[in-house]
Parts: structure tokens; C-alpha cells; sequence
């Protein structure tokens, strides 16, 4: 699979680290009140979905950055690349 990355162009996917689901970017709150309960689900609850999806990948052979892989799962298909810290400050998030 070639991952196209937005500074560095396509890569081979051998050069990335799969972590899962992009909505890892979303950490609960540690001082709301339920914060137990969201990072129980933060940290275990998990979609497995067919079709579009996206994913957090690491490219740790390269230059080390987070992207966010929107891919479908059935057929591998990469629609959208972003960089992760792009992604991120877009909900909100300074890092």
C-alpha cells in the first residue's frame, strides 16, 4: 500500500506504524466529571468499521510525523491524508 504523505509524496506503507482510529486526537478531559468513564471508553472502546475510516498512522521510518489516513478498509483505498497536527488544531487543540 502507498501512503501519499503531504510533504514527502507517496510512501510505502512499510515505512508507517498503524495506531487505529483517528479519533485518539480527542482526549477526554481529565477534569470533567465523567472522566473516568470517557477515558475508560477513550481507551477501549473501539469501532471496527467496512468502508471509510480514518486512521492514525506514524511514519516512523521517515520523518517522524502523525498523519491521519482516511482509507476504506475493504479495498485499501486512500481517499485523504492529513497531518495529524493539522487535523488537531482544526477541533481546537494547540498541539
Amino acid at each position: 500500500m502507498i501512503i501519499p504523505h503531504p510533504l514527502l509524496g507517496p510512501r510505502d506503507a512499510q515505512e508507517f506504524t498503524y495506531l487505529g482510529d483517528a479519533s485518539l486526537i480527542n482526549r477526554p478531559d481529565w477534569q470533567s466529571e465523567n472522566a473516568m468513564q470517557e477515558f475508560h471508553d477513550y481507551l477501549y472502546l473501539r469501532d471496527n468499521p467496512a468502508g471509510l475510516h480514518r486512521e492514525l498512522w506514524f511514519h516512523e521510518q521517515g520523518d517522524r510525523s502523525w498523519l491521519v489516513v482516511t482509507r476504506n478498509t475493504m479495498t485499501h483505498e486512500i481517499t485523504q491524508v492529513e497531518l495529524a497536527s493539522d487535523v488537531a488544531r482544526s477541533h481546537g487543540r494547540s498541539r
